[in-house]
């Protein structure tokens, strides 16, 4: 296991290896590399994680990388290997496809990365070809207090897309329909992300579109499945 520095997230978990630069300029290629097969395999969105504590996230925390060479110290040190990942993706990802990235807006924490930390990072990484900035929060640091509730997240995502000038995503407890049109009505974000929404109701989107008042096209598959929420109706050809 590897990180930036040789800090474990807490006492009960192993100690990671710190990264030589080697390893960082690999795990860069990597990257690249991933980007390309997955370009090949129809896949026509990307998004980098670099929230949560993973390796990319750590990087940019001063509370995880406590490196003294160009991948450490000050915030263009920290932030490197985010821009080395996005040119590595970039050069081998097709121009015309988006590239998402998500970050922790902030990690909770006196010291940690903060919100106009990731107002700084979106005005590096647009110019390099992020098109979005999925904004989250949270999961590098044992015990922090996370204020959670109903779009807690949203303000980030409003932050970032102000303070930047770019596109954002909106995550966080965003379950009604009606929250996530007006999420998008005011300008607080660009696009809406579900997740476990999505699992606790698959057809959240069909839901959503009957509640708000929208038409929208369904596979006739679908029609005939007789789901909740999904309207009945016999196609006149045989769907099975």
């Amino acid at each position: 296991m590897v990180a930036p520095s040789a800090v474990p997230f807490s006492p009960d978990y192993p100690m990671p290896i710190a990264l030589t630069e080697d390893g960082i300029a690999a795990i860069v290629r990597q990257f690249g590399e991933a980007a390309h097969r997955a370009a090949q395999a129809g896949f026509r969105v990307i998004e980098i994680h670099s929230a949560h504590g993973y390796l990319l996230h750590e990087f940019l925390s001063p509370l995880s990388n406590k490196r003294t060479d160009r991948y450490g110290g000050s915030f263009e040190n920290r932030t490197r290997i985010v821009r080395e990942v996005v040119q590595a993706i970039r050069q081998r990802w097709p121009e015309k496809y988006p590239l998402f990235i998500r970050i922790s807006a902030t990690e909770w924490t006196e010291g940690g990365f903060e919100i106009e930390d990731s107002v700084a990072l979106a005005r590096m990484l647009a110019p390099l070809g992020v098109d979005l900035i999925d904004c989250s929060s949270g999961g590098n640091v044992l015990g922090a207090k996370i204020p959670s509730g109903p779009g807690y997240q949203v303000k980030f995502a409003e932050r970032v897309r102000r303070g930047a000038g770019v596109l954002t995503g909106a995550v966080g407890m965003i379950t009604e329909p009606a929250q996530a049109e007006q999420i998008l009505r005011i300008g607080q974000a660009d696009l809406v992300i579900l997740a476990r929404e999505m699992l606790r109701n698959p057809y959240w989107p069909i839901r959503a579109a009957e509640e708000l008042g929208q038409t929208i096209s369904l596979p006739a598959q679908y029609l005939r499945s007789g789901a909740p929420g999904v309207p009945t109706r016999q196609p006149a050809h045989d769907a099975d």
